[in-house]
């Protein structure tokens, strides 16, 4: 008698939790496009912050073209790249890139980069950092991340893109030096990787497909 019940309670058991997962996949499926939309709009409105529109002439929105899965850029799928142009002059683009270490996982940024491989802008799109510690890299929170602007592997010198407490040249916060450490580091990986494919991604075909941005919603 009693396994049986104990048979019976494990089969409920598993239904429900069958029940649940089916749930929650179903509204993955349905969400999924919206969610992909609502991030593709919030970068879109990021790209005014990073690169000033009179630099540019042309429908930046339409001149997007995809970086694929890329572990330098902390990239498991494509991403789009916005690139800005004055007269078919390249003149910046707007890229994604992820610091995984941040002190709670994983710092989503987008970074604008000027042709001559300066930093336009910087912004943290998503993070989990500490509120009142870590979360200054938030725009929104301090303006910490302004401080990026105009630097490059040149200025500062490639051995001085770390915060100060490892002989670097970045302020860190006061009592939160893992989160600062890991932007640092990440933005210097990605100006390399520009630096390495800069006439790729400028001269790349235009790809703004929406499958993209279904990439872009899972990763």
């Amino acid at each position: 008698m009693l396994r049986k019940v104990i048979s019976k309670n494990a089969l409920i058991l598993a239904a429900f939790a069958a029940v649940c997962v089916g749930l929650i996949a179903a509204t993955y499926f349905i969400t999924r496009d919206t969610i992909a939309g609502e991030m593709k709009a919030a970068l879109a409105r990021t790209l005014d912050q990073l690169v000033p529109a009179n630099e540019y002439n042309n429908d930046v929105h339409h001149d997007c073209t995809l970086i694929p899965a890329n572990s330098e850029l902390g990239n498991s799928n494509p991403r789009q790249v916005y690139r800005m142009f004055y007269d078919q002059t390249p003149v910046a683009l707007v890229m994604e890139t992820v610091a995984p270490n941040g002190y709670s996982g994983k710092i989503r940024m987008v970074l604008g980069i000027y042709y001559d491989g300066s930093i336009a802008g910087l912004r943290v799109t998503d993070h989990k950092e500490t509120p009142g510690l870590g979360d200054k890299v938030d725009i929104n929170k301090s303006d910490w991340v302004t401080t990026f602007e105009g630097k490059s592997l040149g200025n500062p010198d490639v051995e001085q893109w770390k915060v100060k407490k490892d002989g670097g040249t970045f302020d860190a916060f006061t009592g939160a030096t893992i989160t600062p450490r890991a932007v640092v580091s990440q933005v210097a990986k990605t100006l390399e990787y520009f630096n390495d494919n800069k006439d790729l991604l400028f001269s790349a075909p235009k790809n703004c497909s929406a499958q993209s941005t279904q990439a872009e919603s899972q990763s």
